[in-house]
């Protein structure tokens, strides 16, 4: 592929509900430019952007992909990224690095909550938006039901300027709105004039009528002519369109078929003639040398930078960091420098990836999308640049995963293997997380739902071939007392020679404070108890409160006052009165009514107002309390609750069900609170089945 100049390139992010055809788009795209001879079929799986095995197994995108498109003299890197909530972090990589968006939205299946969302992130990152209704040639497609169902969400920015043409419920050609011209499709890309059916006229006014409203209201000048009754040209309509969209005033609105390739020519034109280059876009880091704000711009004039919005890692094509230039022109001999982690990179070759195939390019422009291989010291969310103007751009916001379950390595002695994998893993998925949760024994994987903690589970089998099974995860109880014990314990051993002789009587109480595990006070009179003998009473606590006496968690919030005891001058030894003390914890807890605390988290649930009344509901089956609602932006409200953490098992799925996947929510550990009895009871029960 040649190199293009900033201001012949296009960076376009697919986005939309997932099965709304955004793989089969970009294959279209592929085979009407020419890139490809042969279209590619998510159900033959040899698209080229679904290139992951897994991806091929499952039927749908996984990970974000570049596809880099010629049309028209220019260039277009097209971002095919996943429907599916599970992957919003690849969603989000594709999102920080494009200049515009396509939403695609099925005919058939109409507006989704996946539209929403991609409306929402376009929104986010400021995107200039196009709409594009595929599977026009199913039978129960309707693209005036799509176009209706989008103005009443999004009012007169919703300009529609392609109507289909059907005839037996196929879909044979369209009329473009701004030309008031009718085309009969002839071949796969080709098309001819023809005159438009009477029967499409009603709706032809209808849309025809919004469009030339939408672009009146660009200026006052041109709402004066629509008012006096005037036609715009073809060149006015187009103009305003242009500036509109950019600005995210407009949103055209065009269909077409995947599978027949249809619409889709018209649709790469729109992206070159709508769309912003990178050079109409602003872009702004920190020069770390300075202090000051370096205005990039994709200005191939300054100083080379650009930002790592994605990595992939694969074990048979090794790792690509795709980056995006900011600023200057990078080159495969440049010596890079990493300002995140102080490190110098040299990347020896550029590419441009089509799918899984690179591509080599001897340089990239500003704007321009490439991938480096075989970066050692560069992360996801890093900034490349040039030693003498050590730039930073901000690091895009990810989505957090809450999701987390417990997982077990299969096979003794995978574990290292298991934990290289993960990390490979980890650098490639910004929201997985794998954490050693080393209080309860157990491993954990974060991820951004049921699925996509089961589809790492998959991939670990079929790429790195190790094994792992998910199960649910303990959690983090804490024992405490309620109440005061007095207790006397003696350890006495004798054994030919010296001895083992330690007695202490001691007092344990609450110490009101759940931060600390315990707090030690000795109050010995007359020397009962030596004083070199009291760290090892200390430590005698310290080993105690590690697994409580109650069902081995951890204990907290607990005081003890060493009062009196005695000594033997040969038998006694620090280790005696360690194994004394020990023994006292453990009949003065038992004594002092010893409970288990559960920690409590503080959950924030946002979603739309028709669903408050059933998630407090359900919040009040999982035990949690609602505290009070506040309503935001959107329609929304976000509840606030305190929930145990044992209730938020399985919250992503039940949420997403009950809202239809419009619900999000976000919790952080509060405290811990005493459990119920039929709580603690079961959990002791279960804890004593497992010692």
């Amino acid at each position: 592929m040649k190199v293009y100049r900033t201001d012949e390139i296009r960076n376009v992010v697919l986005l939309g509900h997932g099965g709304s055809g955004k793989t089969s788009l970009a294959e279209a795209m592929l085979y009407v430019s020419g890139a490809t001879n042969r279209m590619g079929k998510i159900s033959e799986s040899n698209t080229v952007s679904d290139f992951d095995k897994e991806e091929q197994k499952r039927g749908f995108s996984i990970s974000t992909s570049l596809v880099p498109i010629e049309w028209e003299k220019a260039k277009i890197n097209i971002l095919d990224t996943p429907g599916y909530f599970d992957f919003v972090g690849e969603v989000e990589e594709a999102v920080s690095a494009a200049d515009a968006a396509v939403i695609v939205v099925s005919g058939k299946a109409g507006v989704q909550v996946g539209t929403e969302k991609a409306w929402e992130l376009c929104d986010k990152y400021n995107l200039p938006r196009m709409i594009y209704v595929t599977e026009m040639d199913v039978d129960d497609a309707s693209f005036r039901q799509v176009v209706a169902d989008l103005t009443e969400r999004y009012g007169k920015k919703i300009a529609p300027h392609f109507q289909p043409i059907r005839e037996n419920e196929k879909l044979v050609g369209y009329i473009n709105i701004i030309k008031n011209a009718g085309r009969r499709y002839t071949g796969i890309g080709q098309r001819e004039e023809c005159e438009i059916p009477d029967y499409c006229m009603p709706n032809l006014e209808i849309l025809r009528d919004s469009l030339m409203e939408a672009v009146a209201e660009t200026s006052e000048e041109f709402m004066e002519r629509y008012f006096n009754g005037e036609e715009f040209s073809v060149e006015e309509i187009r103009a305003a369109m242009r500036t509109e969209v950019m600005d995210g005033d407009i949103v055209p609105v065009a269909m077409g078929s995947n599978v027949q390739a249809q619409g889709v020519a018209n649709l790469l034109s729109d992206i070159v003639r709508f769309f912003p280059s990178p050079d109409k876009r602003t872009c702004a880091g920190i020069n770390r040398r300075t202090n000051e704000i370096f205005e990039a711009n994709y200005d191939f004039a300054k100083a080379k930078s650009a930002y790592v919005f994605k990595t992939m890692v694969d074990p048979f094509i090794g790792k690509y960091s795709f980056v995006k230039v900011c600023s200057g022109v990078l080159k495969g001999d440049d010596v890079l420098y990493n300002a995140d982690t102080d490190a110098e990179e040299k990347p020896g070759k550029l590419y441009t990836m089509c799918g899984s195939k690179p591509s080599e390019v001897t340089e990239l422009f500003a704007g321009d999308i490439g991938a480096i291989g075989k970066l050692t010291n560069t992360r996801t969310g890093d900034t490349l640049s040039v030693k003498g103007t050590p730039v930073s751009y901000a690091k895009t916001d990810y989505s957090v995963p809450y999701t987390y379950m417990k997982y077990r390595v299969k096979n003794k002695g995978d574990e290292d293997k298991v934990s290289q994998a993960l990390a490979r893993m980890t650098a490639e998925d910004v929201t997985l997380k794998a954490v050693n949760d080393s209080e309860n024994r157990q491993s954990l994987l974060y991820g951004m739902g049921e699925q996509h903690l089961e589809i790492v589970a998959s991939k670990l089998a079929a790429r790195y071939k190790v094994e792992i099974t998910l199960e649910t995860p303990k959690v983090a109880f804490r024992e405490t007392i309620r109440k005061n014990s007095d207790v006397d314990s003696k350890y006495k051993k004798q054994s030919g020679g010296h001895g083992q002789y330690g007695h202490v009587k001691m007092k344990f109480e609450p110490s009101g404070d759940l931060e600390t595990p315990f707090v030690f006070e000795e109050c010995v009179v007359g020397g009962a108890v030596p004083k070199n003998y009291f760290p090892a009473v200390e430590k005698g606590l310290q080993e105690s409160v590690v697994k409580g006496p109650l069902a081995g968690y951890p204990v907290v919030g607990v005081k003890a006052t060493l009062y009196d005891g005695s000594y033997h001058p040969v038998d006694s030894s620090e280790m005696a009165f360690k194994t004394a003390t020990i023994q006292a914890f453990k009949k003065g807890f038992l004594e002092a009514s010893p409970v288990l605390l559960e920690p409590i988290a503080s959950l924030k649930v946002t979603v739309p107002d028709d669903y408050t009344g059933d998630i407090m509901g359900d919040l009040n089956k999982r035990r949690g309390r609602v505290l009070g609602m506040t309503p935001v932006a959107g329609g929304k409200q976000v509840i606030e609750a305190d929930i145990p953490m044992t209730g938020l098992f399985g919250y992503c799925t039940t949420l997403r069900s009950m809202t239809g996947g419009r619900g999000s929510y976000e919790y952080t550990f509060a405290r811990y609170e005493q459990a119920p009895s039929d709580v603690q009871e079961k959990e002791i029960a279960a804890r004593a089945e497992e010692a």
